[in-house]
């Protein structure tokens, strides 16, 4: 019988990920779940021919470079890659792998929660039922933003912005998006297009981040297109945290220039600024965007998936490089 691959798996995944991977492959394991330094990775890649990381895991240049010759590919347990230097494992003739979409209705679902958390105040309200301060009903008791019929702006129109548009749409809310090239009519569904992202932004009375990161949308949302946005205007991210500049962010919080924001993802998370922590106006979750049963046993399967194909000698579905 032929020798199984060795997977090095550095975080804990899925039990029913974990069972199917046990059964094809020799699995190396991270039972305690602990985010591994570089060197902890290197060394756990040892005589492994495959790599499954995660987010958390920043795989450098350095890192790749000091990767055994034995491993041949690498799977990412997200859609998102920044995390991995493509151009370093491309250079070391490694085969990287994402999950796409298995995760855009988990994603466009948090969106929601955000926009309505964000607008109907729900931080505040489950403070002061929870630590006992809510006295009475009353007609002017902490009234927030009406959502239906508002225009949301979508910074990014790929499947997870489409799916944010399409329940948007339940709430009667006017479209408008900003994206790399303009999608056929019958993805616009009647949404309005704007080539530059900064003409956008004056009909955003919500603003959902749904693009990559990338160099060209790092800090993207600065200070200067936040003095773009309508006052009163709400923020939501469900994207990466590196395209929101926090401090901006953080000003136009506490100056009422925005209403409010909900945020699932920070930059350097989980160390997020503090300056959000004190603000009553956001409605903040710990990266929650992916986080159902269904969609992490999908993303775990579509890792196993690519990396079936790549071993039987077949071009892996999801191949970034």
């Amino acid at each position: 019988m032929p020798r199984k691959p060795a997977v090095f798996v550095t975080r804990r995944l899925p039990d029913a990920v974990t069972e199917r991977l046990v059964k094809g492959y020799e699995a190396r394991l991270n039972p305690d779940d602990r985010i591994l330094p570089p060197e902890e990775i290197a060394a756990g890649a040892a005589g492994a021919d495959a790599l499954i990381v995660t987010p958390s895991d920043k795989i450098t240049a350095a890192l790749i470079g000091s990767l055994p010759e034995s491993v041949k590919a690498i799977a990412t347990f997200s859609v998102g890659y920044e995390h991995v230097d493509l151009n370093a494992a491309k250079a070391r003739g490694l085969v990287v792998t994402n999950t796409p979409d298995v995760l855009t209705d988990a994603t466009a679902d948090i969106t929601l929660l955000l926009m309505l958390g964000a607008a109907r105040r729900a931080h505040e309200g489950e403070t002061i039922v929870r630590d006992g301060s809510w006295k009475s009903w009353a007609t002017t008791f902490m009234l927030g933003t009406h959502v239906t019929g508002k225009r949301l702006g979508i910074l990014g129109m790929g499947r997870i912005g489409q799916a944010v548009a399409k329940r948007a749409r339940g709430f009667d809310m006017v479209v408008h998006y900003s994206n790399r090239s303009r999608l056929p009519a019958d993805k616009e569904q009647g949404a309005v297009f704007h080539a530059n992202p900064d003409d956008m932004l004056q009909h955003a009375d919500f603003l959902s981040i749904n693009c990559p990161a990338s160099p060209e949308t790092y800090h993207f949302l600065n200070a200067e297109r936040i003095a773009k946005l309508p006052k009163g205007a709400i923020v939501v991210n469900t994207a990466r945290g590196t395209i929101v500049d926090d401090e901006a962010l953080i000003a136009a919080l506490k100056s009422g220039k925005l209403a409010a924001a909900g945020l699932d993802v920070y930059e350097n998370e989980p160390n997020l600024n503090p300056g959000y922590r004190p603000l009553k106006n956001t409605f903040l979750l710990p990266h929650l965007g992916s986080a159902t049963v269904e969609t992490r046993n999908g993303m775990g399967f579509k890792c196993l998936d690519n990396l079936d194909a790549y071993f039987a000698g077949k071009a892996p579905p999801n191949r970034l490089v």
